[in-house]
Parts: C-alpha cells; sequence; structure tokens
C-alpha cells in the first residue's frame, strides 16, 4: 500500500479510503490510486485486514463425508447462507478419523476463523480441551445431541419424523413395518427407530425384532438390509428406511428381486434429499429442512459472536411428511 501510495503521490490513508470505498476521494485522485494498483499488481492483504479488525469472516466446518447426498446438501444450505451475510466457508472432512478430526479443528481454530460448524460422527467427539484453548471463537453443533462442550446444538426432532413416517405406514393399512435403522452410536438414528417402535405400540401392532435390520445411512447399506428382510419366511408390507440413501439400496434390492413398488412392498425414506423425488416411483420421506438448517446455523454463529455471554441453545427443527408414489394403500 506504501508502494500504490507513493506512485500515486498520495498517503497511504487515501489509498486505503479508495480501497474499501468508505470515504470521498476526488474522482481525480481516485483514478492516479487506480492506476498505480494496476500498475504495481497490488492486491489488499486479507490477513493484514483480519489482523487489524480481529474478524476473518470465514466461518470453519468440520464434516464426515459421505457418499449420502444429505451431507452435501447440508453444506450447499451453509455455503450459500455464509455468501448471504458476507463470509467464507472453509470445509474439512475427518473421514470418520478422531486424530483427522481434532487436527483439523485445531488448524481451523489456529486461522481465526470467525465461527464453527460441527457435524461428524459420535462415535469421535472434538477435543473439549482444544476447543477451550479458544474460548472466544462460538461453535455449532449440527444435529448432534450427546455434547458437554458449550456449543450450541441444532437438531432434527428424529423421534417425531420416526413416529410420523411409521404412523403413515399404518394409517394406509400396513401392519407388517419393518425398520432398517441407521447406527446405533448415531442419537438421530436411534431416535428414528424408538419412532418407529412408538408408533407401531401406539397402534397395538408388534415390533417383531427380525424385521429390525440395522443400517449404516449409505446406499449399500438399505441394499443389504433389504435383502436381509426379503430371505425371511414373511418380508414385511412396508419398510421404513432411516434415510433416503438407504432407500435408493432398497428399491435397487427389490428391482432385483423383481418386486414392484408400492404393489409389493412400500418404501418410506427419511431426509427428503434432492433425488428422493427424481426416484421411480417418487419416494414418500419425511423432509429435513436443509437449507434452514444450515441458515440457522450461520445466523447462531453470528449471534453468538454478537453474544458470546448468551445462554447454551438447543434449537429443534419440525420433520414433515412428503407424500409421494412409494407408498400405496391396503384395502
Amino acid at each position: 500500500m506504501k508502494d500504490v501510495a507513493r506512485l500515486a503521490g498520495v498517503s497511504t490513508s487515501t489509498v486505503s479510503h479508495v480501497i474499501n470505498n468508505n470515504r470521498f476521494v476526488s474522482e481525480a485522485v481516485r483514478e492516479k490510486i487506480i492506476a498505480a494498483i494496476h500498475e504495481l499488481n497490488y492486491a489488499p492483504s486479507a490477513l493484514a485486514r483480519s489482523l487489524k479488525i480481529n474478524k476473518t469472516r470465514t466461518i470453519g466446518m468440520l464434516l464426515t463425508a459421505s457418499s449420502n447426498p444429505f451431507f452435501s446438501e447440508v453444506v450447499r444450505g451453509v455455503e450459500n447462507s455464509c455468501y448471504e451475510r458476507g463470509y467464507s466457508l472453509v470445509l474439512c472432512n475427518t473421514e470418520g478419523d478422531e486424530d483427522r478430526m481434532n487436527r483439523s479443528l485445531e488448524t481451523l481454530l489456529q486461522k481465526r476463523v470467525d465461527g464453527l460448524l460441527i457435524m461428524c460422527t459420535e462415535s469421535h467427539l472434538p477435543s473439549i480441551d482444544i476447543l477451550n484453548r479458544y474460548p472466544s471463537i462460538p461453535s455449532v453443533m449440527m444435529d448432534w445431541a450427546p455434547f458437554e462442550g458449550s456449543s450450541d446444538i441444532i437438531q432434527d426432532n428424529s423421534l417425531l419424523g420416526g413416529e410420523l413416517a411409521t404412523s403413515y405406514l399404518i394409517s394406509r393399512g400396513y401392519t407388517r413395518i419393518a425398520c432398517i435403522t441407521g447406527p446405533q452410536d448415531k442419537t438421530p438414528a436411534q431416535l428414528r427407530l424408538d419412532g418407529y417402535k412408538k408408533a407401531m405400540t401406539t397402534a397395538s401392532l408388534p415390533v417383531l425384532p427380525e424385521y429390525i435390520v440395522n443400517g449404516d445411512f449409505e446406499f449399500q447399506g438399505g441394499y443389504n438390509a433389504m435383502n436381509q428382510l426379503l430371505a425371511l419366511s414373511q418380508p414385511p408390507q412396508a419398510v421404513f428406511t432411516s434415510n433416503d440413501a438407504m432407500a435408493v439400496g432398497v428399491y435397487h434390492a427389490l428391482y432385483q428381486a423383481g418386486l414392484t413398488i408400492p404393489q409389493d412392498i412400500a418404501v418410506m425414506g427419511y431426509d427428503d434429499i434432492e433425488l428422493a423425488r427424481y426416484m421411480s416411483p417418487p419416494l414418500t420421506t419425511i423432509h429435513q429442512p436443509k437449507d434452514e438448517l444450515g441458515e440457522l446455523a450461520i445466523d447462531t454463529l453470528i449471534y453468538r459472536l454478537a453474544n458470546p455471554d448468551f445462554d447454551r441453545q438447543t434449537l429443534v427443527l419440525t420433520p414433515e411428511l412428503i407424500e409421494r408414489a412409494s407408498v400405496g394403500e391396503v384395502v
């Protein structure tokens, strides 16, 4: 900036006013400064600016990447919300590895991101010691319940969602309903299963152990679980899959078995990923407001930056049933 000021014959503060457009500078002087900037190929230092104002206008996000499209749709919502609010997003994939998660966490915090979003596996919790070394940097846990830190938490009401999905199948006349669960080390997966059991019990329908098959929230997991159900002496009439990615695997298993949806077996999903409406038949599912999840996470971080002493919040998003063609009616 001093070089630009020297070449343009002005003060460094005048150069700063032109770059930041925060004070009136005559058009003639502005043109001289812009010409000097182009001649010297000058670019302002974001690092220097962040040190001066003690803000980087960046948000860090820790995420365990997956073939499940749900995560990419959440990230898209987060990134859009960051952009609309003048922030940049730095994304770190933890690959479900605890050491990699904590190294990425340390890196993001050392780079002085303004806030941190964490959406990883519950089997590995982020290091409280690392988070406590940077008490001024707020964090938000997305869809993650058991955590002892000071983070705000945003989560889906998975118990209600599981109950809503199963109750809908019951209302359509299905009685032999199976559940393909997510991994039971994840609270949302546990709660969706609990919602399934609650709806079945309320309707006085038996919860058969062989009708509950553990999955992994991935395409292959749904495929394997459906084949396990088809091998039973009495397969179910309907299947509640705890996310849409596994429902894709279920569709493939039923296709290979020569069965038709919903005439032979009805399928209910969870998440309402974009692919769900384009499946054949379009998937009946439980909608998770992914854009709203991203927007709420960013707004919670920004609010926390302005109000660091406000009590920790747990914000719960309400799921919604989306009726399509993968569930019929038993007559």
